[in-house]
């Protein structure tokens, strides 16, 4: 398997491979995207070079971006509140290669990347209702900052975000 940034050329793709994760997360209870969101921002993601693809092959295994900042950062108290950090956001993995240490993998690779660019922290945010991917974080060495973030959605949809952190591997 390979880590490379995304292309334009892999936007089919991952609007697939997404459009999977989104059905397997409707089913498993944990209701947090929708067809609209993550894949509205693949495109400016590819532009700004911040999106990753994990290879086998030809197929997309999973897919994140690093970002330099997120909604929330300051509703949480961080380890270090000045420490250089990238934001992980819109974490997925292909449905066919669940259970499988994809989830690891990618992210292992997402901070080993986040330490090459210069980071100290990688962080992230997490729905309260998304177990598995909570207890996948915490797998992986990520500490919850304290604090809540509350993603307004609508009048009827309020999202609370943990914010989670570990030290990035530093290159």
């Amino acid at each position: 398997m390979n880590l490379r940034l995304a292309e334009m050329t892999d936007l089919p793709q991952l609007k697939a491979v997404y459009k999977d994760i989104i059905q397997n997360m409707v089913e498993s209870g944990v209701p947090i995207w929708d067809e609209i969101y993550p894949c509205e921002f693949f495109a400016e993601d590819i532009e700004r070079n911040r999106l990753y693809v994990l290879m086998e092959e030809e197929r997309i295994v999973s897919a994140f971006a690093l970002c330099s900042s997120a909604s929330g950062a300051d509703c949480v108290r961080w380890n270090d509140e000045q420490g250089n950090a990238l934001y992980i956001d819109r974490f997925g993995v292909n449905v066919d290669y669940l259970r499988r240490g994809i989830g690891s993998i990618a992210l292992n690779m997402a901070i080993a990347r986040a330490g090459e660019l210069g980071a100290e922290y990688l962080r992230l945010f997490v729905v309260d209702i998304n177990e598995p991917a909570i207890n996948l974080y915490v797998k992986n060495g990520f500490k919850r900052a304290e604090g809540v973030y509350d993603e307004v959605i609508d009048d009827d949809l309020v999202l609370h975000e943990y914010g989670f952190e570990r030290v990035a591997a530093l290159v």
